[in-house]
């Protein structure tokens, strides 16, 4: 009676360590990686589209110099798939014999999906919103530069005789970088979130 006693005790603990609902949390990581970093993809991509179309229509020799943050914010989505495929190799599939998915590895998960999922979003947010302002402004210059000329202004009038706009492009794509780099920390730090482990094995059938 004392054994028995002791065994149904060992299994209550462990049940605390590996419910059944545990591998909600590593599902609900995959998809917090996947669908914030998508979001955040589509918004800077649609943000920046909008800025360079806008610049296109008078400048349009800089369409394809601007499309950086274009391919900036398309990439963020690549970061919740990677994120993705990673967790959904660490969910333990339950068995007819044993659980061994604990809760500590789900909320490990979760907290993975969720860094590299917002992060995204705020690297895609950040991206859009620079990507259309400052491409604007570089159309603009190019603009000005091209109005000068033609009124026959040869010097450096209001600094814009290059023409370029190359120390803005600078500028404004230093900016798109360093808001990309939001989402690239948010995947480190699922990385290695996704590495944590602790499993357990529990006998529901016997």
């Amino acid at each position: 009676m004392a054994n028995n006693q002791g065994y149904y005790y060992d299994d209550l603990n462990n049940y605390s360590l590996c419910p059944k609902w545990a591998p909600v949390l590593g599902f609900g990581g995959i998809v917090a990686a996947v669908v914030f970093a998508n979001i955040g993809g589509a918004y800077g991509t649609a943000k920046a589209g909008q800025g360079i179309m806008a610049m296109g229509i008078r400048s349009p020799e800089l369409l394809m110099k601007n499309i950086i943050p274009v391919v900036m914010a398309g990439g963020l989505g690549i970061f919740g798939l990677i994120v993705a495929v990673i967790l959904n190799g660490k969910i333990s599939r339950p068995t007819a014999e044993a659980i061994t998915y604990s809760q500590f590895k789900g909320f490990a998960h979760l907290a993975a999906g969720l860094c590299c999922g917002f992060s995204s979003l705020a690297s895609g947010l950040s991206i859009g919103i620079a990507a259309d302002a400052g491409t604007r402004a570089v159309g603009a210059q190019s603009a000005m530069a091209a109005s000068w000329k033609k009124m026959g202004f040869t010097g450096d009038a209001g600094g814009q005789s290059g023409g370029n706009g190359d120390a803005l492009f600078v500028g404004t794509v230093l900016i798109q970088v360093f808001a990309g780099n939001l989402g690239l920390y948010g995947l480190i730090a699922a990385l290695i979130l996704s590495q944590m482990d602790s499993d357990c094995g529990i006998n529901y059938y016997n």
